[in-house]
């Protein structure tokens, strides 16, 4: 059952999965509460046994199995690797999406592999992405699957030529992880030409500075742009410097916090500004001047966007870049909306208010970047109530079957919370 529709009763209010979960406990610490009351009525009064205590106590508590923290995410990655990967090959599968491909999933899958230590997932992952979605001016187009004849290739009538810049930085970055991890030069090697394509079709000059745009067709339009602000992702480009000297990458890393300080003032389309990032927006090449995309773009901040608030934590987490901090401290309308309805929606409008009536495991798994970096002391809770719930100790595997793109987020937030994504930087130039 699809999560983010699940609707259960308790009494006569209808409660989302993450306060459901947290009357049920209250249920369950009543009745245990009860069947002490009753048990020691039943022996004159006189108190139970301390192991019956300790039982009641654990009943009450509702604890799962426990599971170590690098258990948890090792066998989460076992169950993503049987569901999601086609077996032999290194193709991530999008199953609620007809089984297509995307670079984005690629991306994902790569960047879990190395940091898992699995060379052998990684290997297989990049040589099909390098077979079948890597263009001949390196960059990857973004979607793969079965096509309108019945053959499986590039769906182009999708868009699927098209690069998405955000995947090709994460593809680049998995890459030098990998070669830094495992010392293979040809990790290297097919990362520099990636890296270079990149900043060569996707990155352009707006106002004098550099920035990454959502895809090197965006570069062809002299007037507005596309931006994708959770495609900034500071830590990669400071890695891509050391490798790419010829290219100013520091400058992108600026210019990148530069603008995100900026967007996150401006209302766009709203009468204020919550300072979530909006998962599309357009940009003026000549004035550096953000507005709305208009027609079906909304600039709501939703699964896209919030990945930005991981991207920001692990900046902070590793280069302790201050920039990262007072950004993320401007999302405090996530805090708001945890301690004040006790769970986050799928998506806001620019001001902050709810745009939607469910919720996402990616949206959580996102968020952990702002509750971890600013909130710690909600950030304990986020995980019990809305993460680790996703997983069943008992099997070692996912409580219930989740999209590729909520899989992956969900694990990633996992990994950032339990501190288990180590800075593989790379060792020699």
């Amino acid at each position: 059952m699809r999560r983010d529709l699940l609707i259960v009763r308790d009494g006569d209010a209808r409660l989302r999965p993450g306060a459901a979960r947290r009357a049920q406990r209250r249920r369950r610490r009543t009745a245990v509460v009860a069947v002490v009351a009753a048990a020691v009525s039943v022996v004159g009064g006189i108190r139970l046994a301390d192991d019956v205590q300790r039982a009641a106590a654990v009943v009450a508590a509702d604890q799962p199995m426990v599971a170590s923290d690098k258990t948890v995410l090792t066998d989460l990655w076992r169950d993503y690797r049987q569901t999601h990967l086609e077996p032999g090959t290194g193709r991530t599968l999008v199953l609620q999406d007809g089984a297509v491909t995307t670079s984005q999933g690629q991306g994902d899958t790569m960047l879990r592999a190395v940091w898992m230590d699995d060379q052998e997932t990684f290997a297989q992952s990049w040589q099909w992405t390098k077979d079948n979605l890597q263009r001949d001016d390196a960059l990857l187009a973004s979607r793969f699957g079965e096509r309108p004849d019945g053959s499986y290739g590039i769906q182009a009538e999708l868009g699927g030529e098209d690069p998405v810049s955000g995947a090709d930085v994460d593809v680049a970055f998995a890459l030098l992880m990998a070669y830094s991890r495992w010392q293979e030069d040809d990790h290297l090697y097919d990362a520099l030409p990636l890296i270079e394509a990149v900043w060569e079709r996707s990155v352009v000059r707006v106002d004098g500075g550099p920035v990454l745009v959502a895809s090197d067709s965006e570069r062809d339009d002299a007037g507005q742009v596309l931006v994708t602000p959770a495609s900034f992702a500071p830590y990669a480009f400071r890695v891509f410097a050391r490798v790419d000297p010829q290219h100013d990458w520091p400058a992108l890393v600026d210019n990148s916090y530069a603008l995100l300080a900026q967007l996150a003032d401006e209302p766009l389309d709203a009468d204020r500004t919550a300072g979530l990032p909006p998962d599309r927006v357009s940009l003026d090449r000549r004035t550096g001047e953000f507005s709305a995309v208009g027609g079906d773009v909304t600039t709501q901040s939703g699964r896209d966007a919030l990945r930005l608030s991981w991207r920001l934590a692990l900046d902070h987490a590793w280069y302790g870049d201050e920039r990262a901090l007072r950004l993320l401290e401007g999302q405090s309308v996530l805090a708001d909306s945890w301690t004040d309805q006790g769970r986050l929606v799928a998506a806001y409008d620019r001001d902050g208010t709810p745009a939607v009536d469910r919720e996402s495991p990616a949206v959580y798994g996102g968020a952990m970047g702002y509750f971890d970096t600013v909130r710690p002391d909600l950030a304990d809770e986020v995980y019990a109530d809305e993460l680790l719930p996703l997983y069943d100790a008992d099997s070692g595997d996912m409580a219930e079957q989740l999209s590729n793109d909520d899989a992956n987020w969900v694990w990633f937030g996992m990994a950032l919370h339990l501190d288990e994504l180590p800075n593989l930087n790379v060792t020699e130039e």
